[in-house]
């Protein structure tokens, strides 16, 4: 008989009921900010995994899933990606994204937790490739609310790749009607705003739904969609905001178009999976119908 590994776990624990358990071959960094508890490890099915507050943030194995969707559907619908704003990001690997557009002249990414930036150059190199040194990468270690107050720019789109508006969570400030309108004003006319919005699986979309509630008071289009990331284990969903256009009926001619122009090679993205990125089953689709919370 083989001998039994006798792994060291990371449980994270999705409700009182629900956990979710992770083995761990390598501990690469534990301790805390002054906003949040960080660790950085290795799962020998992952690989490399940032963990914040005890979820999982991003996967070595998988991240180019969440990264390559939180990003692109909106930079192919965006009439003007020559400026754009990222909200969150640590990890480097949405800036990575972005700055991968040709058309893009500047990425001013704003993060709260400048360790989380420093312990992803130092361990997370493969997220970010390069991208903290490209010329047109403006990193700026603060708070984004304040950025965008104190901020006379306007962007093309905006991408928040914040963490869930949780009760004890820095990101929860950001999620209300004022701060939503400040958004808003700091896009381009007709420009897109896309967000990470929590989990959406058949037993899990309720803050997803409050959230696609909210932002209907502020955009003419506010589309879900939806994609599995193993890592997470469970249905993602984010969220695309805009006056102009509508994310999911944007034709696969131009996705397509716009994902040969990029440089490097997507692991994602294209016109097939967009349009099974933003076919959503009927449970969501009833549940973002009805009524319910708002933020």
């Amino acid at each position: 008989m083989p001998k039994t590994q006798h792994w060291h776990w990371y449980v994270e624990e999705f409700s009182p009921t629900e956990q979710h358990r992770h083995g761990v071959d390598e501990l690469y960094f534990a301790g805390r900010s002054a906003f949040q508890q960080i660790a950085v490890l290795r799962s020998p099915v992952f690989g490399k995994m940032l963990v914040l507050d005890g979820d999982t943030q991003s996967a070595q194995a998988d991240e180019k899933i969440y990264h390559e969707a939180l990003v692109h559907p909106a930079l192919a619908a965006a009439s003007d990606r020559r400026e754009i704003l990222v909200l969150g990001g640590g990890e480097g690997a949405t800036l990575r994204e972005v700055l991968r557009c040709p058309d893009v002249r500047r990425c001013t990414m704003v993060d709260i937790d400048g360790m989380v930036i420093e312990l992803s150059k130092k361990y997370l190199g493969e997220w970010s490739q390069g991208a903290f040194d490209d010329a047109r990468a403006r990193v700026i270690v603060g708070d984004a609310l304040e950025y965008m107050r104190a901020d006379s720019g306007r962007y093309g789109a905006i991408l928040s790749d914040l963490t869930e508006p949780l009760v004890d969570s820095p990101s929860n400030p950001l999620f209300n009607d004022d701060v939503f309108s400040l958004i808003k004003s700091r896009l381009l006319e007709g420009g897109i705003y896309v967000l990470q919005a929590s989990t959406a699986a058949v037993h899990n979309a309720a803050l997803h739904c409050k959230m696609a509630r909210t932002l209907r008071r502020h955009y003419a289009h506010v589309v879900s969609f939806v994609t599995h990331v193993p890592a997470f284990d469970t249905e993602w969903a984010f969220l695309a905001c805009s006056d102009r256009v509508d994310l999911a009926r944007l034709d696969g001619t131009d996705v397509d178009a716009y994902c040969t122009r990029l440089r490097g090679e997507n692991f994602f993205y294209d016109a097939v999976t967009h349009r099974r990125i933003f076919s959503l089953p009927l449970y969501l689709r009833r549940l973002l119908a009805a009524g319910g919370d708002t933020f």
